[in-house]
Order: C-alpha cells, then structure tokens, then sequence
C-alpha cells in the first residue's frame, strides 16, 4: 500500500480478496517456481516471463475458458443503465457481464490502444488525466551524454519542485542519451507526470553513505596520499571514470591541477558537489517507452469491493485501465492481478 502512488485506500478490498501472499501460491501450485530478490520482488526461477504467460495459459485451458482472437472490439453495448455485450467487427457478442481490462496507452505495440478509456467514456465515466509513467526522466542539457551508459549503484536521489521535496529513494540509476533512467528514477517518475516541470530538479547524492565532514576527511586522505598526482587521478578512486570530467568542470576544478595544490575551498566545494549533483528535468520519456500509464478510469464511480461500476449494471474495470498506479517493483502487476481476480468473482 505505501508503494501505491494513485488512489491507494480503493485497494483495500482486491487486495484483500487477492493478497500478494495469494498471488504468490497460485502461481507455485500453478508449477510455477518462484524465487524472491533483493527488495521482496518475485520472479520465476528460470527469469523467464513467457513461464508466467504458460501457466495462465494452461488453466485457461483446464477451465475451458474461450479466447477469441483477431476479434477488436468496437464498443461495449449498454442500455437503461446495464451492459448486455459487446460490438465486434464480427457482430455482436451478448453478455450479462462485461469486464474491461484493456490496459493503458503504455506498450502500444501490444495493441493497448487506449480503447478501454474510450468505452469507459461512452458509458458515461470521467477519465482522469493520462501521462505516461515509470518511464525515463529527460534532463537539459548534454553534459550528461558523455556518461551515456553509466550505471551508479548506492545512489540516492531526490526531486524538487521549487523548494519542495516530492520525492525521494536511494538505489541504482542509468545515464541516457535523453537524460536518466534505471529503478529509483522511473518510481520517481510517477511522483512528477502530474506537475508542471518549469520548475522540477533532480538532485543525486553520489556518496550517501558518508556525510559531508566523513566525505572531505576521505579526500584529504586520497589527496595526501596521491599528493603529487593530478585530480583527475586522484578522483579515480571516488568516482566512475567517466563521471570524472563532469564533476570536476561543475566544481570549476583542473583536471590536471595537482593534489597537493587543492586549496580547502576548492576541496569543500568538491564535497558539496559529490552530494548534489543537479540537474533540471524538462519531461519524461513518451508512451512508447512507458511501463504504465498514470491515470484512468475515476475509481470514485467504481464500487471498491466488486469493481463494478457505479453506473451501468453488469459493466467491470480492471488493472491499469483504473486511476491506480504505484512505484517499480512488481506493485502494478499485483494491483491488476486483485482487481481482476475481484473483478472474476462478481461478474
């Protein structure tokens, strides 16, 4: 719950009625191995997903539940205030219950259209705003193309709007050729596809582990020892040799001064730096590349407990059609899996 970005308290009963514990269950008494990682997230033992995809394929199958392909569907058919089917470009199909599980506009080449917002707003629903999210944060500049590839482990970064931290976390993140990505910067990206971004800062810690009296107690030491050596040497032992170009021009440093010749000014300011590397964030990446869309389906015309909606009969929504979205990490996954599984039992 705490890891859910978007309407978190709509959950309580599909998380309830499908628990992260459950979830996990089905899919071992399915024969599916399964093995937790760092940060409780659970994949299969073999990292392969289309193992997932072959054991709900196969109950499927054993519940001789009827898939009908290359079937698009063109509209969910309502009428005095229940659905009875759908339209497809092969007739209409009749229903009692409807289930619109869709997806978001997230992976289009999937065919997630955004058609599943498209029958929501037909049938009389409000969609809030759509942003794509967990997603790569693009940064101004180009200084950071040059460490274009850069993994950094142990990092901790945080997002200002104006003076205000809306965000925060310490992990791993990637340099892009648009700016940075990796898992602490695509939950971050949740926090920020709502804001206006005129005035949002991404702010890395690239040594959160010492303070910054530990930090400069630590380059006195490096810079005694390598006295004579240039700092662009001495900094090899700091930091990733590519990062050092860049933190040494924003600390108006020489990368061929030597040691014994760093002023303490030029060294706190170099301290001050290594914990608050700044970057002005100018967007995020676009649908293409999103993980999950933010936005939705209002969850307050939706009956929390069944999932059914407030104002036709017999219509359902489920997973990321909804206006619940939350961080990396399997959360996502788990939310679809309850609110389709609530879905299931009361259509």
């Amino acid at each position: 719950m705490n890891n859910v970005v978007s309407n978190p308290k709509f959950l309580f009963g599909a998380l309830n009625n499908l628990s992260p514990e459950q979830t996990y269950e089905f899919f071992e008494n399915a024969g599916l191995k399964l093995k937790v990682e760092r940060g409780k997230r659970v994949f299969p033992l073999s990292d392969k997903a289309s193992d997932v995809t072959a054991v709900l394929e196969r109950q499927i199958t054993r519940l001789g539940v009827k898939i009908t392909l290359n079937t698009k569907v063109l509209d969910v058919l309502t009428e005095d205030g229940r659905v009875y089917g759908v339209k497809t470009e092969s007739g209409v199909i009749t229903a009692d219950s409807v289930i619109v599980c869709t997806g978001g506009l997230s992976y289009p080449a999937t065919g997630s259209d955004g058609d599943g917002y498209r029958f929501a707003k037909e049938s009389g629903h409000k969609v809030t705003p759509l942003f794509p999210s967990l997603v790569g944060i693009e940064l101004r500049g180009d200084e950071f193309k040059k460490v274009q590839g850069l993994s950094l482990k142990n990092v901790a970064v945080k997002v200002l709007s104006g003076d205000k931290t809306v965000y925060k976390d310490f992990g791993e993140m990637l340099f892009t050729h648009y700016g940075v990505s990796g898992p602490v910067i695509l939950s971050a990206s949740c926090m920020i596809a709502r804001l206006k971004k005129s005035d949002l800062r991404l702010v890395v810690d690239l040594k959160p582990a010492l303070d910054v009296k530990v930090l400069d107690e630590r380059l006195q030491k490096e810079f005694k020892e390598r006295n004579l050596c240039d700092l662009s040497n001495a900094m090899r032992s700091v930091l990733p040799k590519s990062l050092i170009e860049i933190v040494l021009f924003r600390a108006s440093l020489s990368a061929k001064k030597r040691c014994c010749d760093i002023t303490k000014e030029e060294r706190e300011r170099l301290c001050v730096l290594l914990k608050n590397m700044e970057f002005t964030v100018t967007g995020t990446r676009g649908f293409d590349e999103a993980i999950i869309t933010s936005g939705g389906v209002d969850v307050k015309e939706i009956n929390p407990k069944t999932m059914e909606s407030k104002l036709i009969k017999g219509l359902f929504f489920a997973g990321e059609v909804l206006d619940v979205d939350a961080f990396t990490g399997g959360f996502n996954m788990q939310i679809a899996f309850s609110t389709g599984y609530t879905a299931g039992l009361n259509a």
